[in-house]
């Protein structure tokens, strides 16, 4: 079985973990808890932008993991499985609120700090380009974005993606492909 990316070749991987937390071993779950909790509640942050209610969906997903890890088969994926939890718990969160969030409280402040695109001091500023990037993710379709997200930041390969979002993998490097092309028409205005 292949060894996810950034852990030791030592550590057991995240099905074995899985499987002895299902057997009632609460080390496991400390183990995956551990590998999977910054980069979910990263995840989370960025779909959200409001660290409260990231925490409050962060420990919603994981009382689900407790709850139906006897549901967890060994043929998924954890990651898959883990993300799919959270991207439904998004989705139900979105749901219930009918929008998306609200500009922030001091919008019209950051609007009116934004430099001038055509200075060379702006074409240099790595913050810049970050907050660029950063507006132009937040542009994006959601499910563009979710995929994107999922396969940059938490490195999940195409099945992991297509089984965490609940679509097929054509459809993930489709999403992929138009994420992409919309940031580079976005990053290069």
């Amino acid at each position: 079985m292949e060894q996810p990316l950034g852990q030791p070749v030592d550590e057991p991987g995240d099905a074995a973990l899985m499987l002895a937390y299902a057997a009632g071993d609460m080390e496991a779950f400390s183990q995956l808890y551990a590998r999977h909790r910054t980069p979910l509640y990263r995840f989370l942050l960025r779909h959200l932008r409001n660290a409260a209610l990231a925490d409050e969906l962060f420990q919603d997903i994981w009382q689900r993991v407790v709850t139906h890890r006897a549901k967890w088969k060994p043929d998924a994926p954890f990651t898959g499985w883990l993300y799919r939890i959270a991207h439904n718990r998004l989705n139900d969160h979105w749901r219930a609120q009918k929008h998306r969030p609200a500009a922030p409280g001091d919008a019209e402040e950051r609007v009116a700090r934004i430099a001038d695109n055509d200075t060379p001091e702006r074409a240099l500023s790595e913050f810049e380009q970050r907050r660029r990037l950063q507006l132009a993710l937040s542009e994006l379709p959601e499910d563009q974005r979710t995929v994107l997200l999922l396969r940059l930041e938490q490195e999940l390969t195409l099945e992991e993606i297509g089984e965490a979002t609940g679509v097929g993998r054509e459809t993930v490097k489709s999403r992929l492909r138009y994420a992409m092309d919309k940031l580079r028409a976005r990053l290069n205005e």
